[in-house]
């Protein structure tokens, strides 16, 4: 085999020898740039272009949502930005890119300028003398205490109470970072102050950068401080860190763990024992710490960052639904034009048209068809006409036949009634109700009811002379 077809390698292997080459070569680094081509997919993740406008370099970047969440609002078109990443090649389009793990805005002078004014404001309206400083309660009943209910600051504040001899605290949660810090902590004051018996308040949060403690720089929370009914202890960030919220406060405290020293009066010392299993506990605790941080870390160098192969497969998400999307819109288009296609089709057979021209040739058949039902109806009249005449004769002709059989009939049957027999003289006699038809049937002082031709009368048998038996 000659050194030619030696060299020969992969498209694959080539690229990824180059992304592990550049990832142990740069590693992570801050960059400073304005912010191009801004845009944001459906994932969360973020995608855009820093520029040096200076120099007309570009740099394709990348940050994913598990980092772009804590600066979304950052992230605008043409923001000037400090960014913290690492650059790393994509190899599905060999694209290099950098992926940021960090953002802050450029120029913090300005906001160090904007605070100092703020503070001089501030203070020459009387919100830091010392006049208006109110030493703390010897002996607190309710403390209350406004910083997050998730943090360390918290945990603190109950540990040292604790180990002081205690105090009824009473927690008013609220988010000390980001954008609704302001709004949450100005509601967690309102809270805090409707407790009745409420002694002292302590307001504060763990260490954190600059930024992290802008909420305890806003105007709003200083000027509401200013009017809380109780002492105020506040102790936010490191003692390094001086927030407006400290200067207002009538006690400032560098950690959560002093405020709580500061306002719980010690009552009962522990015991020498307790302290030193503490102290043993927290030890070991920390030793056992650094051992899992540091197999943790060696795990970490072993497999690479986690975040970063969930980050790159969702960038083969983000590009994956790209293309379904083209490829949607693509077919859409060929649908509209098929469609247009038909509609063009189906106006030149205009319906009105096709219509009209039928209406045309069924005009001659239609007033046939009428002067033919015109004939068929004067002809049906006609013969109904002739057939009521005929009817009505037949009728009269048998109702004259009716008539004189009825006639006949009624003479033949007034020649058979009893009554106009009784009317030549005859009688009926009757017993009881029943006709006598022969004298066996009577007996002398029977009574009888004679019916005559006109009226009846009554009588009484005196005599009875039985004659011959006829069949009858």
């Amino acid at each position: 085999m000659n050194d030619e077809q030696e060299a020969i390698i992969a498209v694959s292997e080539l690229a990824r020898r180059m992304k592990h080459a550049l990832s142990r070569s740069v590693g992570r680094v801050w960059i400073e740039g304005e912010i191009a081509h801004l845009k944001r997919s459906q994932n969360g993740h973020v995608y855009f272009s820093l520029k040096d406008v200076e120099e007309g370099a570009v740099v394709e970047s990348v940050m994913y949502r598990m980092n772009a969440g804590r600066a979304w609002r950052y992230l605008q078109e043409g923001a000037r930005v400090q960014v913290q990443g690492k650059p790393d090649l994509w190899i599905p389009r060999g694209r290099l890119q950098l992926v940021v793990d960090r953002l802050r805005p450029a120029g913090r002078g300005s906001q160090l300028e904007a605070l100092e004014r703020l503070k001089l404001k501030l203070a020459a309206e009387g919100l830091f003398a010392d006049e208006r400083k109110r030493p703390l309660p010897s002996s607190p009943r309710v403390v209350g205490v406004i910083t997050s209910e998730h943090g360390a600051a918290i945990h603190d504040i109950i540990t040292v109470a604790f180990r002081r001899g205690g105090a009824h605290i009473v927690l008013a949660p609220a988010q000390v970072q980001g954008d609704q810090a302001v709004r949450g902590l100005l509601h967690a004051i309102d809270l805090l102050e409707r407790h009745p018996r409420l002694d002292v308040m302590i307001i504060g949060r763990g260490g954190g950068s600059a930024e992290d403690l802008l909420a305890f720089n806003d105007e709003r929370l200083v000027r509401r401080l200013a009017e809380v009914r109780v002492p105020i202890v506040s102790a936010v960030g490191h003692e390094v860190d001086l927030s407006l919220t400290d200067l207002v406060a009538d006690i400032r405290a560098a950690t959560p763990s002093q405020a709580a020293e500061l306002v719980v009066a010690e009552r009962v010392t522990q015991k020498k024992e307790l302290d030193a299993a503490q102290r043993h506990l927290v030890g070991a605790m920390r030793h056992r710490l650094r051992d899992d941080q540091q197999v943790r870390e060696r795990l970490e160098r072993r497999l690479g960052d986690p975040r970063q192969l969930i980050g790159e497969r969702a960038q083969a998400l983000d590009e994956l639904t790209e293309r379904l999307e083209d490829h949607l819109r693509d077919r859409l288009r060929r649908q509209r034009a098929a469609h247009t296609g038909l509609e063009r089709r189906l106006l030149l057979r205009d319906p009105k048209t096709v219509l009209a021209r039928t209406r045309l040739k069924l005009a001659p058949f239609e007033a046939a068809l009428q002067s033919s039902m015109r004939q068929r109806i004067q002809s049906e009249r006609q013969q109904q006409s002739d057939l009521r005449a005929e009817l009505q004769r037949r009728a009269r002709e048998r109702l004259q036949e009716r008539r004189e059989h009825l006639g006949l009939r009624a003479t033949q049957l007034d020649g058979l009634s009893p009554l106009r027999i009784l009317g030549r003289g005859y009688a009926i006699a009757a017993k009881g109700g029943r006709i006598v038809k022969r004298a066996a049937e009577l007996s002398a002082g029977d009574e009888l009811e004679v019916r005559l031709g006109s009226g009846s009368v009554r009588s009484n048998v005196t005599h009875v002379e039985p004659g011959e038996e006829q069949d009858a």
